[in-house]
């Protein structure tokens, strides 16, 4: 178990374009190098794998790709489940959504108190802001509400920061999110690639302070939490988004 985190680089002859790259070199693994780097990343011996079979997951869950490993120990045959989350970026420095639902639905996860139900949807827009001259006159910034509204929502998630950090990142169900993979594509360079247990990755990313920003958005550790903005206008900009920079998971 002492190489669970595994980092690597590799060129790919045709580069990664969706989640379904990753799972055809899965699938392919006996002919393909980078998915034994995968598979030995977490934590497979491959002389004891017998077959390997990768499919992705259909409908909103935290994991893209199931991967079903059948491995043979002492003549004894096992099969194992992963489930993956597969991250495709760009930009080192850029952001990726992780999770966006309107407030209410997270009212119902976490069993969000009135008052700060309140705060979160004029903090997105879905109640206009109560305040004389707002900086945007169709929501309100975090550091526009009173100290102690503030307070409130800070006081909120630290004390549930372990629940919200999970269900955001790893979810909930039979297709919750055990490994994150970060495949970094940047043009005529090596593509880049990190695999990490899920339970690492909410430590990477949601362990830290819960405080507002100058911005006057909200940060949970290495988490942002914003309105979702943008869509043209239209009321789905009013939802609540979390965002992370996955390529932090390279600097470890």
């Amino acid at each position: 178990m002492n190489d669970l985190i595994k980092r690597g680089s590799k060129t790919a002859k045709d580069g990664f374009k969706n989640e379904n790259d990753v799972v055809d070199k899965f699938n392919n693994w006996q002919n393909d190098d980078l998915a034994k780097e995968w598979l030995k990343a977490m934590n497979y011996n491959l002389n004891e794998i017998k077959y390997v079979k990768a499919s992705k997951i259909k409908g909103s869950f935290k994991a893209d790709i199931q991967v079903q490993i059948n491995v043979e120990i002492k003549l004894k045959k096992l099969l194992d489940v992963q489930n993956l989350q597969v991250k495709l970026v760009s930009n080192p420095a850029g952001f990726n959504q992780i999770d966006k639902r309107w407030v209410d639905k997270y009212v119902e996860l976490w069993n969000v108190p009135n008052e700060i139900t309140k705060i979160l949807k004029h903090f997105a827009g879905e109640l206009l802001p109560y305040i004389k001259n707002p900086k945007d006159e169709r929501r309100m910034f975090m550091n526009e509400f009173t100290n102690d509204e503030q307070k409130f929502v800070v006081d909120f998630i630290k004390a549930n920061q372990s629940l919200i950090i999970s269900d955001i990142l790893k979810g909930r169900g039979q297709f919750s999110a055990e490994w994150m993979l970060v495949i970094l594509k940047v043009k005529e360079k090596e593509e880049k690639w990190a695999l990490k247990p899920m339970n690492f990755c909410l430590n990477l990313f949601g362990n830290g302070n819960v405080e507002i920003t100058k911005q006057g958005s909200i940060k949970i550790g290495k988490i942002t939490i914003q309105r979702k903005g943008g869509d043209g206008g239209r009321k789905t900009a009013q939802m609540l988004q979390f965002k992370i920079n996955p390529c932090l998971i390279f600097d470890i």
